[in-house]
């Protein structure tokens, strides 16, 4: 898998996910005004008619974009199994053991049927065997217990999640410096 860019606003905070054409595009049209990390691709450009030279451009692992300062605090998140997922470590927060993907399900702490929402603090990863044991019941009733509290992720957070996969060391550095206080989140470059 190609590596993605991190693309920041200019006060430095996480936007989004590029490919590395969106990120070319950008310098093409002189938007970027600083960058970090090392370089992810070399773009070779056309032949110069005067010196016969192909133009280059090196793509770095994070670029910073003119823009306004956005707080992105009060934004949420889309809530996918694969953020989910990767937050909770792909761990059954109920009965501990790690599962693959395909393994794993989305519960919600309080039943949908019972007027609980389908947010980040009201889910939580399970293998489908505590899934279905815990079925439409709160924890109470069946004497069950939470591994650890879910919580929502922050931009830098989420954008780690999302990305796991094939996130670079300076990206990682760069993001997990704007995790929140007590995240759990720890994804290895």
């Amino acid at each position: 898998m190609e590596p993605r860019i991190l693309r920041l606003n200019s006060a430095g905070q996480p936007v989004e996910w590029l490919h590395w054409k969106q990120a070319a595009c950008l310098y093409a049209r002189e938007l970027v005004c600083w960058s970090l990390g090392g370089v992810v691709r070399r773009v070779h450009g056309g032949y110069s008619r005067y010196t016969g030279l192909q133009s280059t451009m090196d793509l770095p692992a994070i670029i910073a974009c003119n823009g306004k300062r956005v707080n992105r605090s009060h934004i949420v998140p889309p809530l996918t199994n694969k953020a989910l997922f990767s937050r909770d470590n792909y761990q059954c927060m109920y009965c501990g053991n790690y599962f693959v993907f395909d393994e794993l399900s989305r519960d919600h702490i309080v039943p949908v049927s019972r007027g609980g929402r389908d947010i980040w603090t009201n889910v939580v990863t399970a293998c489908k065997r505590c899934n279905q044991r815990k079925s439409n019941h709160s924890l109470s009733e069946i004497s069950m217990e939470l591994l650890a509290l879910p919580f929502k992720p922050n931009t830098a957070e989420y954008l780690a999640l999302i990305n796991s996969d094939r996130i670079r060391g300076d990206q990682m550095e760069f993001l997990s410096s704007q995790f929140s206080k007590n995240s759990r989140i720890r994804i290895s470059a």
